[in-house]
């Protein structure tokens, strides 16, 4: 008789993870979702903002994908100084961005495991393939990821099971190897063929990609953070409110003492003016335009480009000149500027 068993699937709600579900789901084991939010996928910060810029709002695609499989779930948001300390000291790097994929799966097992060992469950699995993303998918690594997060033999990749050595729920028999799987690689074909015979015809698309940390525009800002506060003498740490800011606006470097962001919808000026604390709050007066903030301790000449640049994106955009409100505290001052409109001088200071 096969032996009864219970595991935790971490579930992204992406193609692979939803497959991997199924799979071990199929072998009549007990099984628990966690979907871990960071703070930087893509799709749940759009929705938590209040949708995409076409006007749609995406759903939270871990929680379809669990009820569509009839399979309890658990949100847990890990955000937070940990995780961000990780991100800012990465012990195995970052990718080709500001990624640190290794570090951050890592982070998650450790999460996981505690998760597992709370619910008295036996295992871990993931969506994970051998040799899918270059970082953190190589063999090596995944052995890395198993070994430095405490999950010896416990941690299950049941797509890719079978070019893997056995786990422990294989080898006491919870999980049957046969029926998991030898895919590797970057190709998606044989992942869409067993969803069309599971059954499963919603998953997000492209598969993968819902990190901001690979997006080179805004690892760009990501670092810029940080090598600012170094510059200033200040500690190169990462806080909460940066990660709401960096994907929000555009970003402007006017010195090392300053940066300006800029709203570019109406959702995104309406959350600028939430984190107006401590920063200042800069707006046209007569004409429509954008809410931006300005960090830092500008000099009078950055105040005075601020505005300008607040001013281009605005109603006033043509007009000779544009009164340009600028709160800071209990302090109001209007400046008349004149739009800018020197393309190479704004793309040189847009980080």
């Amino acid at each position: 008789m096969k032996k009864q068993g219970k595991a935790i699937a971490l579930i992204s709600g992406g193609l692979d993870s939803t497959l991997a579900l199924a799979l071990v789901r199929g072998q009549g084991i007990e099984v628990k979702a966690v979907n871990f939010y960071t703070g930087f996928c893509i799709t749940e910060t759009q929705r938590r903002k209040g949708g995409r810029p076409d006007g749609t709002v995406p759903q939270n695609e871990a929680l379809r994908a669990a009820a569509d499989l009839e399979v309890d779930i658990e949100y847990v948001d890990i955000s937070g100084p940990g995780y961000f300390d990780m991100l800012v000291n990465p012990r195995w790097g970052y990718g080709a961005n500001a990624n640190p994929c290794v570090d951050c799966r890592v982070f998650m097992m450790r999460k996981a495991k505690e998760i597992m060992e709370a619910e008295g469950a036996d295992f871990i699995f993931t969506g994970e393939v051998l040799g899918q993303r270059p970082k953190s998918q190589r063999r090596d690594t995944l052995r890395i990821i198993e070994r430095e997060s405490g999950l010896d033999g416990r941690l299950l990749r049941p797509l890719s099971a079978k070019l893997l050595p056995p786990t422990i729920p294989e080898k006491e028999g919870i999980v049957d190897r046969e029926r998991l799987l030898d895919i590797s690689g970057r190709g998606r074909t044989r992942q869409m063929a067993l969803a069309e015979e599971l059954g499963i015809s919603e998953w997000p698309q492209p598969a993968g990609g819902c990190c901001y940390l690979t997006d080179e525009a805004f690892s760009r800002k990501f670092f810029d953070v940080l090598d600012a506060r170094e510059a200033r003498g200040e500690a190169r740490k990462l806080e909460r409110e940066d990660v709401v800011l960096l994907s929000t606006g555009r970003h402007f470097r006017l010195s090392p003492r300053a940066k300006l962001i800029v709203g570019r919808t109406e959702v995104e000026n309406a959350l600028l003016e939430h984190h107006v604390d401590g920063r200042a709050r800069v707006e046209a007066r007569d004409v429509l335009g954008p809410v931006a903030l300005v960090e830092g301790v500008p000099t009078w000449e950055e105040r005075q480009l601020a505005a300008r640049i607040v001013a281009r994106y605005g109603k006033g955009k043509d007009a000779g000149r544009v009164v340009v409100e600028w709160r800071e505290g209990n302090l109001v001052e209007t400046y008349e500027v004149e739009p800018e409109h020197d393309e190479a001088r704004v793309e040189a200071m847009r980080i």
